[in-house]
């Protein structure tokens, strides 16, 4: 069967393909591309050239216009004829050295060649077969690449085990073409088998593993229940937010602990939960995996035990990264995948025993109620990295609209108080701005909480403020 691709420590050279569409103009494709090229280096590899079509809907076989795949194979043809030029100077130059040390010294040509091109989609089989037939070279789409990623980011066995799960998902209906030498039965005397292809093996034993995974994940739900209910009566926090937009190193701040933050998209993968004390009131606070723009479904449903601390979580801290120019997008994203994940599954069809009167207008009517439900759960939205927010101010004569960039620090700080009712902090986990006020929205919201549930005030202990003012 085929490996799944996983990432080297060579890096390759990567290119991009995206498309501009009804639904996504070319402002977003650019977008999606930098966040597509940020990917990529998180797998390791370079991005060296981009190319985006403008088509009204993807081509069916190709993704991209036949043109278009055609300049693609061109520009991959150009760089591997490079790398001919490159190796055979290098060869000349060798040769043409006076002595063996002389030869040692002279460095290895650059590799210009293009190992893969990721596309900014999902492909389906029969695309990737024929794209990756045409371009004669490794294909990704977006799904596999970030599947790539968790497949090297995932350390403990429940990360792994919903990583293999996601993967074998994401596989089980690209088995077609990936083995030819047995798709036909042999003719002759004695070699007439039963009659199973090799992918009709492929798959039972896919959907075997996947069986076998989600049995995994099951007895591991199990325990982790069994570990959240001696956790006590302490209120849960859980951190949410889009991916790398400081929520580690938010956690590190407030919990002085010292968990894993990088750079780098997908940095946390495991669910790290750390206890905090803010004056006289303890709280336990969860990191949770990151989320983003077109999230693979099988991928959401995999990691449905990590994000089972989101869905019991007492209140939960959205973490905003302030300084990308598409913040308010990946509000939306979060919020969206916070209703997919908080979504009370135990709700019932009441007309699914209805036998008689049953129809797909009803079983419509339910997934549409089911989809528009949102978590009921309080929430602090916090804007980080205010450190590193930048803006132009506009001239006094141009008259052209305003856009993102244009806009202060200032002015988005009455705007997002003003719409949540005061309900948001503006903060840098890095240089340690605003976190006061972090500290005395998180007491307070938390406190609200604990006194509601505990009345009889267990675990809040008095401050030494509050036994001055008694004596």
């Amino acid at each position: 069967m085929k490996e799944f691709i996983l990432s080297k420590n060579k890096s390759e050279n990567a290119i991009l393909v995206g498309l501009i569409t009804k639904s996504q103009n070319e402002q977003k494709t650019n977008e999606y591309l930098d966040e597509l090229a940020f990917l990529a280096d998180t797998a390791g590899a370079v991005t060296v050239k981009r190319f985006v079509q403008r088509l009204e809907t993807p081509n069916t076989a190709t993704y991209v216009g036949p043109g278009k795949l055609q300049e693609i194979k061109a520009f991959i043809e150009m760089r591997n004829d490079e790398y001919e030029q490159y190796l055979a100077d290098y060869k000349e130059e060798v040769a043409n050295a006076r002595n063996k040390r002389e030869a040692q010294d002279i460095p290895l040509p650059p590799d210009p060649r293009i190992g893969m091109v990721i596309f900014d989609d999902d492909l389906g089989p029969k695309q990737l077969q024929i794209i990756e037939k045409e371009l004669c070279c490794k294909i990704l789409d977006r799904t596999s690449l970030i599947l790539d990623i968790f497949a090297s980011r995932a350390q403990t066995d429940t990360a792994k085990t919903q990583v293999e799960l996601a993967q074998y998902q994401y596989l089980l209906p690209r088995l077609t073409g990936l083995w030819t030498h047995l798709e036909r039965q042999k003719g002759g005397i004695g070699m007439r088998g039963p009659g199973e292809t090799q992918i009709e093996t492929d798959r039972r034993i896919v959907l075997d593993r996947i069986s076998l995974c989600k049995k995994w994940l099951e007895q591991i739900d199990r325990q982790k229940a069994t570990q959240r209910k001696n956790r006590g009566k302490l209120v849960r926090v859980a951190l949410v937010g889009y991916t790398n937009v400081g929520k580690s190193t938010l956690l590190n701040l407030l919990a002085k602990s010292e968990v894993f933050a990088e750079n780098k998209l997908f940095a946390t993968l495991d669910t790290t939960v750390r206890k905090v004390i803010i004056d006289n009131l303890p709280f336990l606070m969860s990191d949770t995996v990151g989320f983003i723009r077109k999230l693979p479904t099988h991928l959401v449903e995999s990691f449905k035990s990590t994000l089972d601390e989101v869905r019991e979580a007492d209140l939960l801290v959205h973490v905003v990264d302030i300084s990308h120019p598409a913040f308010e997008d990946q509000i939306r994203v979060v919020e969206q995948t916070l209703n997919d994940v908080c979504r009370d599954m135990t709700v019932r069809d009441d007309h699914r025993d209805d036998r008689n009167g049953y129809n797909r207008k009803d079983k419509k009517l339910f997934e549409r109620n089911l989809k528009d439900q949102g978590h009921n759960k309080p929430l602090l939205l916090v804007f980080n990295k205010v450190d590193n927010y930048s803006f132009v101010p506009k001239d006094e004569d141009d008259l052209t609209p305003r856009t993102r960039e244009n806009i202060s620090l200032d002015e988005l700080k009455q705007t997002w108080m003003a719409r949540l009712e005061n309900n948001c902090v503006f903060i840098s986990a890095r240089d340690g701005q605003g976190i006061d006020e972090l500290k005395e929205k998180l007491y307070s919201m938390v406190r609200e909480i604990h006194t509601k549930r505990f009345p009889y005030n267990d675990f809040l202990y008095q401050s030494y403020e509050e036994l001055e003012d008694n004596a």
